[in-house]
């Protein structure tokens, strides 16, 4: 069955395309709730009851954004495979000089992102964590590419530094509390306990000039999206989260995205709506320069 376009708009060749919604449902190593492999299509489909007039920006910015979305691949069930899959995908999206933005599936698929990146010639970047898990640890249960270990394999790349958003859980069973206190040079944290006193102006000046974005729904309050394998008490609401990447999106250049871990929950629609109306927001806040 065909995958419908992003916000059921018309869709564009990728080469008219300026963003390239790639759909990649892997789903491995997640530990406690499941389904995240269900993500890229309920975001699609929710996707088609957003409203396309945004009143913030006063623009249907699909009308002057041209967004299409890749056919898709149904991920394998190996790392390996998934890894060569996505990757594959990515690269052939930045040759053409799109920009994709994934919607997962697990969160490993950041890392597989980040490769491609990386091999597509990307020098120095930072990524953006919005996240309730600092995701350090180096491998779990046995698995090196771990939802839990994404961001350590992210940083397994040279000229990459990490800004942490919403972080609420961090391990001191393994080595990732250690290796956490080891690398402050490449990776800053705004702590969730810290919500208050955030200035989103040091968020950003802890950014390199090149920004990859990369959202784990499960940064928000559990009770804004209980639709993740691990919801968390304590997080991020809608208004907060849209000022930071307002102006993260308004002062650096995004080069990529991905909004991972939705898991939807059968008939009940709000946070699946809620991810495909921040995917379409951040859109607009890339292109309203």
């Amino acid at each position: 069955m065909a995958i419908k376009n992003f916000l059921d708009i018309e869709k564009k060749s990728l080469v008219e395309a300026q963003v390239v919604i790639v759909p990649f449902g892997f789903e491995a190593t997640t530990t406690y709730g499941h389904g995240a492999n269900k993500g890229p299509k309920a975001i699609i489909e929710a996707s088609g009851q957003v409203e396309l007039f945004d009143e913030e920006l006063w623009q249907e910015t699909n009308k002057k954004v041209a967004i299409t979305t890749s056919l898709g691949t149904k991920p394998a069930k190996n790392v390996a495979q998934a890894k060569k899959q996505l990757g594959s995908e990515i690269e052939k999206i930045l040759q053409l000089k799109k920009l994709p933005i994934t919607l997962g599936g697990e969160h490993s698929i950041t890392s597989f992102i980040i490769e491609a990146y990386k091999k597509s010639g990307f020098g120095e970047f930072s990524i953006l964590q919005f996240d309730a898990h600092a995701d350090l640890r180096d491998g779990y249960l046995g698995k090196k590419y771990s939802h839990a270990a994404a961001m350590r394999r992210s940083l397994d790349f040279d000229g990459i530094n990490l800004v942490q958003v919403g972080i609420r859980n961090i391990s001191n069973d393994s080595d990732e509390l250690v290796f956490w206190e080891k690398n402050q040079n490449c990776v800053k944290t705004f702590w969730a306990k810290d919500k208050q006193n955030w200035k989103i102006a040091e968020i950003v000046k802890a950014l390199k000039k090149d920004v990859y974005i990369s959202f784990d729904v499960d940064a928000f309050d559990c009770a804004l999206m209980p639709s993740t394998g691990t919801p968390e008490p304590g997080g991020l609401f809608w208004d907060q989260t849209i000022d930071i990447l307002r102006a993260v999106c308004a002062q650096k250049n995004i080069i990529g995205a991905d909004f991972v871990e939705l898991a939807p929950i059968k008939n009940f629609h709000a946070p699946d709506f809620l991810v495909a109306k921040l995917i379409y927001k951040t859109i607009g806040y890339i292109f309203n320069k």
